[in-house]
């Protein structure tokens, strides 16, 4: 459910927020939801992953990945879906990092 929560209000949010919305989402969800650390972090960090990578492919196919495919050259990635993957895992670690902080917040004012 957590995983869930936080993916459907990140797809949501992300359209018209900026990027580091996603934290509070995931603090805000993991607050209300989280049960146990491991799979407060694994939801948080799964389901911005997954958002972030359907986002990037949903602004980045439409222009055949030119502007992708530019900044990865400017990296030096030799791909531009290695530069994909690199957005994604900031992202899952982001949202990871704030899931588990929301819990451990819960668990302190819990007892």
């Amino acid at each position: 459910m957590l995983f869930l929560a936080i993916f459907i209000l990140t797809l949501a949010a992300s359209l018209l927020l900026p990027w580091w919305v996603v934290a509070i989402i995931a603090f805000a969800a993991a607050l209300f939801a989280g049960t146990r650390p491991a799979q407060a972090f694994w939801s948080g960090f799964g389901a911005v992953f997954i958002a972030w990578v359907v986002l990037a492919l949903f602004n980045s196919i439409p222009n055949h990945n030119m502007l992708a495919a530019r900044v990865a050259t400017l990296f030096h990635l030799p791909h531009w879906s290695l530069l994909l993957f690199i957005t994604a895992l900031l992202g899952g670690l982001v949202g990871g990092m704030a899931a588990l902080s929301g819990l451990l917040v819960k668990q302190v004012f819990k007892g």
